[in-house]
């Protein structure tokens, strides 16, 4: 038996590839979700996502509950720009695409 709660929710920062915009977001397969951001800028869909090409990752946190996931992403949604770029240097000094790491 499943133990309720054992579940794996990941918050993500998105970057265009001039990385002038940032996305943050919320969701429970981060490869699946990479994969539906590329295809809505290929299909022209309207979303901030789109509009920006927005679908390059910079940062992701794991998290087993969903209500600290969405907690975590509505902080990181409220802060200003160099407040994220602190962010994501924790784990990714360079700003490098994180991408592969879900292929």
């Amino acid at each position: 038996m499943l133990s309720e709660g054992y579940h794996t929710y990941y918050i993500y920062i998105l970057t265009n590839k001039s990385k002038t915009v940032f996305y943050t977001g919320v969701t429970n397969n981060l490869k699946l979700r990479l994969n539906q951001h590329k295809e809505n800028i290929t299909n022209g869909n309207k979303s901030f996502a789109s509009k920006y090409n927005v679908e390059f990752l910079l940062y992701y946190e794991k998290f087993t509950w969903i209500q600290e996931a969405i907690n975590r992403e509505k902080e990181i949604k409220g802060w200003g720009r160099n407040k994220k770029v602190e962010l994501i240097t924790t784990i990714n000094p360079d700003l490098d695409f994180l991408n592969n790491l879900f292929d």
